[in-house]
């Protein structure tokens, strides 16, 4: 069994929280879309990470959509004291498994609405804001409409603390002028570093900074030295890429997603391995930091 405190512990909210979590989205069926093909399945996974130690579950009602909050509260419900479980919202799914945006006020506080519903929960913990200006990568906008009515539905209790998803630099900034940011969210792992600055940045406020995607998503991390360095170690590349995560910086939560009780346990039991200094230089060589 892997011990995931090794991986130490952030912040989150008002919570503290393992940096090593679990994201669901993998729990629903082909795309995001639908219900999983084996339901107990996915429900076996969510209890095992949590009998694991894992405490921060990252989702969303337009998973599915509906699909992986509906199994969350039915695997877990009623949940631990400890477990911490954020959504986005932002976003919704056409009929086509399209992703459109969600962004107008009442659409908003809708989705706020479902996923209290579909978790069964009075308030939710964090709520992320995902920027829908280009669903593929962060893009420049005006935030600050969604992110007063996002502090207007925490002033009436049915949130307590805001997050950013899919967002730029100049977008965390201007958003901590109209509320209090969490956490922020965006696509960051070995080989996409985009975002060495803004993690820097944030750890000197102690915010998180949670990837998404964080082993390469929907196409595994692939890499000659990635490959060497986890055959040094005898352990296996994905092992080696969220061992580099932890490592990278502390305000580092990770979120790695899966359908597999086999790969959840692999996953976490990175929190175990330790990457010496050559093993480092040889990972931070995958990629060229922004400038």
């Amino acid at each position: 069994m892997s011990n995931i405190e090794q991986a130490g512990t952030y912040t989150l909210g008002d919570r503290t929280v393992r940096r090593l979590g679990y994201g669901a989205m993998q729990l629903a069926g082909p795309h995001v879309f639908g219900p999983p093909k084996d339901a107990e399945a996915a429900r076996a996974v969510l209890r095992e990470a949590v009998e694991l130690g894992v405490n921060h579950i990252d989702t969303s009602d337009f998973y599915g959509p509906h699909v992986t909050n509906q199994l969350i509260r039915e695997a877990l419900h009623p949940y631990r004291n400890d477990l911490v479980i954020v959504t986005k919202i932002g976003a919704r799914r056409g009929p086509d498994a399209s992703w459109l945006p969600a962004f107008s006020a009442p659409e908003l506080e809708q989705a706020v609405h479902d996923n209290l519903r579909n978790l069964g929960l009075d308030v939710l913990d964090v709520v992320n804001l995902r920027a829908m200006f280009d669903m593929f990568k962060p893009a420049e906008g005006s935030l600050e409409a969604q992110l007063t009515k996002l502090a207007e539905l925490r002033q009436r209790g049915l949130i307590r603390h805001i997050g950013l998803s899919n967002v730029t630099p100049q977008q965390v900034e201007d958003a901590q002028r109209v509320a209090p940011i969490a956490c922020v969210q965006n696509m960051y792992n070995l080989v996409h570093r985009q975002d060495d600055a803004l993690i820097d940045a944030l750890a000197t406020k102690g915010i998180p900074y949670v990837p998404f995607f964080p082993l390469g998503g929907f196409t595994p991390l692939q890499s000659d030295a990635l490959s060497g360095v986890a055959q040094q170690l005898g352990a296996t590349p994905m092992q080696v890429a969220i061992a580099w995560l932890l490592r990278r910086a502390p305000n580092l939560l990770l979120i790695p997603g899966t359908s597999s009780v086999a790969h959840l346990r692999e996953n976490l039991a990175a929190a175990q391995l330790v990457l010496p200094d050559t093993a480092m230089t040889a990972l931070d060589g995958i990629a060229t930091p922004a400038a």
